[in-house]
Order: C-alpha cells, then sequence, then structure tokens
C-alpha cells in the first residue's frame, strides 16, 4: 500500500464521521459498499448487521436526531492492506449533545473493513467497540 492509498483509506474513515455529525445523509451513504456488516455489540448487544447505505443512515438519522448535536473524534490511525482490501483501526471518542445541555460521551476503538473499487475505498464493515462512556445516553 502506498502512501496515497493510506490516505485515502484514512480519509474515508473519517468522512464516516465527518458525515454523520453534519448530518450530511446523503453525502455519507458515498462512504459505504453495497453491503456492510455493522457491529455496535458492545454498545446495544444483539449480533452485528449487515445493512445498505440507505438503511444505515436511515437508522443513524433516527438515533442521532434525538441529540442536538455530535461530534465524532477519530485518531491514531493504523492502516493495512491486502491488494484491494484494508483494515483501518483508530480510536474515538463521540460527544451527544441534548437539548437540556447534558452530554453523553463515548470513548473506544473503531474497526474499520474497507474495499477498493472503481470509485475508490468504500467501507464493508465496521465493529464498534465501546471502551467507556460518561454522562446518560
Amino acid at each position: 500500500m502506498d502512501a496515497t492509498d493510506r490516505l485515502d483509506v484514512i480519509d474515508t474513515c473519517t468522512r464516516m464521521a465527518w458525515y454523520a455529525d453534519r448530518r450530511d445523509w446523503d453525502r455519507l451513504t458515498e462512504v459505504f459498499a453495497d453491503k456492510v456488516t455493522l457491529d455496535y455489540t458492545s454498545l446495544n448487544g444483539g449480533e452485528p448487521v449487515t445493512l445498505t447505505p440507505a438503511q444505515i443512515t436511515d437508522g443513524w438519522r433516527a438515533g442521532l436526531g434525538v441529540y442536538d448535536a455530535t461530534q465524532h473524534l477519530v485518531g491514531n490511525h493504523l492502516v493495512t492492506a491486502d491488494g484491494d482490501s484494508a483494515v483501518c483501526t483508530a480510536t474515538f471518542q463521540a460527544t451527544h449533545l441534548k437539548s437540556d445541555g447534558s452530554r453523553w460521551t463515548l470513548g473506544g476503538t473503531y474497526r474499520f473493513d474497507l474495499a477498493r473499487t472503481g470509485a475508490g475505498w468504500h467501507i464493508t464493515g465496521v465493529v464498534m467497540t465501546a471502551v467507556w462512556s460518561d454522562g446518560e445516553r
């Protein structure tokens, strides 16, 4: 993997958080592959799910819509690649602001699985591992 690919992988993962925080649902769908496996079981229990980009954005629109604002900071990216597949692991801190001014902040790690297509890198899987939280959800 060359430096350009590494930066493109990191940029794709960063865009996921950026577009979600800005509620830019149309652009958010562009970072995902046609089918994406989401694993938020460390936070919500249950099982991982495989969804389309539209299903993801519909769910996030509803889930994040209960907050006045969110900020997902994603950093410390480590990228490995094998041909047209890549894995990016990163730490995150996500702050969720409620209408009453209270905050719920969550920290942990993301594992992004990505595939290179003719249109660039797209996320095929996300595993979010919650490590800590502060405040009430």
